[in-house]
């Protein structure tokens, strides 16, 4: 049986090129269904099939509101948001249907927002392919990705005709969905008796998890690495909340401090917060808490006179206040206090990044220790919190906060 391509698209605007693209596709074998997020006007140069396709005034209607309701929302925003709900709803229901393998969409701004959204609902491993202009540049990409696996492809051109350059792209997007829907596979549930556990990591830290990985393999468990990029650690929660790890070593932390100054690396208000609810064990490291990140030249004019480092052509990392240290030790404390299972902090002393190093620009003891201090009073009684002489991206600390999650797994009977 032929696989099935869900392809979303604003046919007032896009329905020519959204057209050729489900030709292609169904040149190569597969079943198309086609959804019009378009909210205006009528399909523009393509035909919906009403056995198959799904047209824009039913698709409305998964946001529980008609599509002039849409239509006459006040503004172009409240409609997309509106539209982007019932996306959202309808590609999750066409899933659990089993009428979904694999899931495109080709659009501007509002049109791969929209169709991004609904991808961002389906599990890892389901092919999803986006196709946008707005796919470079200064963009910025979580609102079309997310935490998810979606592929972005670059349209180059805009999608607004078939020229040679545009239909380059469209046949090569196909035939990446021919082969993923054929050849690939979704992340497949935990098998009994794997041991996974997942890791933050920078490159601020990446010696010392790189020793941490291969201690937690002596005891047959197998280290999954997160880059705790803003992403990476709200992507993590996410996994540890379906089920993927028997425990979390939260080793880079620094998702937490960049919502305090603007950073780019911001894991949201949840972050710290879902692992301890689902009640996994987790070993917490302060690893990087000592800075945040900024686009190069575009640190705040407020933060312009702290102490920088440039971590790469990119990127500039900019020093945690005094402050700010000590208000990050009363969010972990808040954070990790509500956790129902069992929660093991480490702290390095002797450096909390790269450039905190004596004689390094980030070198502040005293901003670190406040940071300790709270922590150590606001903390539960039956959360400990240890500290280690080593700098956090030592080889040797790594181990001993490998050794760490292994007793605590032993000491709770995680097996």
């Amino acid at each position: 049986m032929a696989k099935t391509v869900v392809i979303i698209g604003t046919l007032d605007t896009k329905g020519a090129e959204i057209g050729y693209l489900r030709d292609r596709l169904q040149a190569l074998g597969l079943e198309t269904m086609v959804i019009d997020s378009g909210i205006l006007d009528e399909p523009l140069g393509i035909k919906l099939d009403p056995d198959r396709d799904i047209s824009r005034s039913k698709a409305a209607t998964y946001a529980g509101v008609t599509i002039d309701d849409l239509r006459n929302a006040g503004s172009r925003g409240k409609a997309v948001e509106g539209m982007r709900e019932a996306l959202k709803k309808l590609a999750l229901e066409l899933y659990n249907d089993r009428k979904l393998d694999g899931i495109t969409s080709m659009g501007g701004a509002e049109g791969a927002v929209m169709g991004a959204a609904a991808m961002m609902q389906l599990p890892v491993g389901v092919p999803k392919v986006l196709v946008s202009p707005i796919a470079s540049g200064k963009h910025y990409f979580d609102p079309l990705v997310g935490t998810s696996d979606i592929m972005v492809v670059h349209s180059i051109v805009d999608i607004l005709g078939l020229n040679p350059i545009a239909m380059t792209i469209f046949d090569n997007v196909a035939a990446a969905l021919k082969g993923m829907v054929e050849h690939g596979h979704q992340l497949p549930e935990p098998v009994a008796g794997e041991r996974y556990v997942a890791v933050t990591m920078l490159g601020n830290t990446t010696r010392a998890v790189m020793s941490l990985k291969e201690r937690l393999a002596e005891q047959d468990y197998e280290a999954v690495i997160f880059h705790s990029n803003g992403v990476g650690g709200p992507a993590m929660e996410e996994l540890a909340e379906a089920g993927q790890f028997v425990g979390v070593i939260d080793f880079t932390t620094n998702e937490t401090n960049d919502p305090m100054v603007g950073g780019i690396h911001d894991g949201g208000p949840e972050r710290l917060r879902r692992v301890g609810q689902v009640g996994l064990p987790e070993v917490i490291v302060p690893g990087c808490i000592d800075f945040s990140v900024f686009h190069s030249g575009h640190v705040p004019d407020a933060l312009a006179n702290r102490p920088v480092y440039d971590h790469n052509p990119e990127y500039t990392l900019v020093r945690t206040s005094h402050e700010e240290m000590i208000e990050l030790g009363h969010l972990f404390a808040e954070r990790l206090n509500a956790a129902k299972g069992p929660v093991v902090v480490a702290v390095p002393t002797a450096g909390l990044s790269i450039p905190n190093v004596p004689g390094g620009p980030f070198w502040n003891p005293d901003a670190d220790r406040a940071f300790l201090k709270t922590l150590q009073t606001e903390i539960r009684e039956d959360i400990p919190v240890y500290t280690f002489q080593a700098h956090v991206n030592d080889p040797e600390f790594g181990r001993q906060v490998a050794n760490l999650f292994i007793e605590l797994m032993k000491e709770h009977a995680y097996l």
